[in-house]
């Protein structure tokens, strides 16, 4: 198939020439360098017998327009993550696309938007019946009230933001003082809006989903553990650092693992959790779901991600081969799923 990969570059006057020349100088290096996320996509496309296009996206959509008009793509595989580098118009290529009538990979407009916004995506789960924790959100100037009907520590967050930004180990708080400070560096720092919710002492699980319909599948649950921590909740909370930060995650003793096996009950509330929240979010093709596990065996709701990194050797491609399908099977069953639904 004639496939467009589309993805957020901080090159916007590349051409897909310039792109397809970088992914490939990047896979000649990759021993000793990941290659960026599109270009492992894209050269896993490729290696399945797909002609294959890099289209980078900055500040111009007409020129990804144009572009794509002129390829015309049997389906574009959006790993874009932002626009103007800014995260939160995340939803604006797949709009576009939709509204040019393209079938793409990936969740729609609207999933993209519901999900960004911890506080949305928390009423509607509560709707129907997800346990999420209490939370009250600040927009920007708003100030926090001297009371709160709020149960402490809590864990603060700007309310759109992912990859752990904006959360460090003075998120969590534990009084109204810590609490209007900690809002307020949100508001300061990020422009955008607060949320606190209260923190849930547990096991930190992420549930890689993919499929659309009846044939949704819950892929081998991965677990963030902290081997070192102390008691404190700051010690095992999902940080920026915690994730991203490779040294830091030595020091602490923080490892990515498959999860150990459940109890049956505790398992089938982490998977009733995972389809409620996949179905009532708009999500499809694959998405990714973190939640808490207590120890008397509930599970919490923390957040949605529409468009979970996709990188070998990372959470969902993992989750993926151990459930049977190599890098390349795992891009290629999102194609399959994009193709095979219903627009």
């Amino acid at each position: 198939m004639r496939i467009a990969v589309v993805f957020d570059t901080p090159s916007p006057d590349w051409s897909p020439d310039q792109h397809m020349g970088a992914m490939n100088e990047q896979w000649t290096n990759r021993a000793k360098v990941e290659p960026d996320m599109e270009y492992q996509v894209a050269k896993s496309l490729q290696k399945t017998g797909h002609d294959v296009m890099l289209l980078g996206v900055h500040d111009d959509l007409r020129d990804m327009s144009a572009r794509l008009a002129e390829m015309k793509p049997e389906l574009v595989f959006n790993a874009t993550e932002a626009f103007l580098a800014n995260s939160e118009l995340d939803y604006l290529v797949p709009a576009l696309l939709e509204a040019e009538g393209y079938r793409y990979t990936g969740a729609p407009p609207l999933a993209l938007l519901v999900t960004r916004n911890k506080g949305m995506s928390k009423k509607i789960l509560a709707y129907h019946g997800v346990n999420v924790p209490s939370f009250r959100s600040w927009r920007v100037g708003e100030s926090v009230p001297s009371e709160i009907n709020l149960r402490f520590p809590l864990i603060v967050k700007p309310l759109a933001a992912d990859a752990s930004e904006g959360i460090s180990q003075a998120s969590i708080v534990r009084d109204i003082g810590a609490l209007t400070e900690r809002v307020q560096f949100i508001h300061d720092r990020f422009a955008q809006a607060a949320i606190a919710e209260e923190y849930i002492e547990g096991r930190e699980l992420y549930a890689t989903m993919i499929g659309n319909g009846a044939n949704v599948q819950i892929l081998p649950t991965v677990e963030m553990v902290f081997d070192k921590a102390g008691s404190r909740p700051e010690d095992r909370i999902a940080t920026q650092s915690a994730k991203w930060d490779m040294g830091y995650r030595k020091r602490r003793g923080i490892r990515n693992v498959f999860a150990r096996k459940l109890p049956k009950a505790a398992q089938e509330k982490l998977t009733a959790a995972c389809y409620a929240s996949y179905r009532a979010l708009w999500l499809r093709d694959y998405a990714r779901i973190d939640v808490r596990l207590t120890e008397d065996g509930e599970v919490w709701f923390i957040e949605a991600n529409a468009n979970p990194y996709l990188s070998y050797g990372h959470d969902s491609a993992e989750s993926a081969h151990k459930a049977g399908m190599r890098y390349d099977v795992f891009i290629q069953r999102i194609v399959d799923e994009a193709m095979a639904r219903d627009l």
